[in-house]
């Protein structure tokens, strides 16, 4: 499967399942915002099996044509390092982002927040670890604690 035929396969199981009678748009570019804009309204739940690994195919070459960043290449200085960049694009263990008490990410469709740019290119998965691991919690995450 072509990446464009993943991102067709994306958005047309995004938009049935959210109940959208929307009609994909032909162009590449459209194409993308409607994706990301569904990836960020989708709320957590189960997806298929198929859906996934079309998605981590997906955004595996999307991310591997911007090219990753490996943390393990930083000039560390007292275990710290300065780097600045596209955190979608960096291996590292893990990610801290100011996000919200929820730790759901930003549901605005197509808005180019740090939080929406994470949960869009890490895939729904992240979306819904997070909502479980607030769902174990059992309260919002206090501001600076994550």
């Amino acid at each position: 499967m072509e990446q464009r035929e993943r991102r067709e396969y994306l958005i047309d199981y995004l938009l049935e399942e959210g109940g959208y009678t929307d009609k994909p748009p032909k162009s590449e570019e459209g194409q993308r915002k409607l994706l990301r804009a569904l990836f960020n309204v989708r709320l957590p739940q189960k997806a298929s099996e198929e859906f996934l690994r079309v998605q981590d195919e997906y955004l595996g070459e999307e991310i591997g044509e911007k090219g990753i960043t490996d943390a393990d290449s930083f000039d560390y200085k007292d275990g710290m390092a300065l780097w600045r960049g596209d955190i979608t694009t960096l291996k590292a263990d893990g990610i801290v982002n100011a996000a919200n008490s929820r730790m759901l990410g930003c549901f605005v469709p197509g808005h180019h927040c740090i939080d929406n740019a994470i949960h869009t290119f890490a895939g729904i998965e992240l979306r819904n670890e997070c909502a479980d691991i607030m769902r174990r919690q059992g309260f919002d995450e206090p501001t600076g604690k994550a």
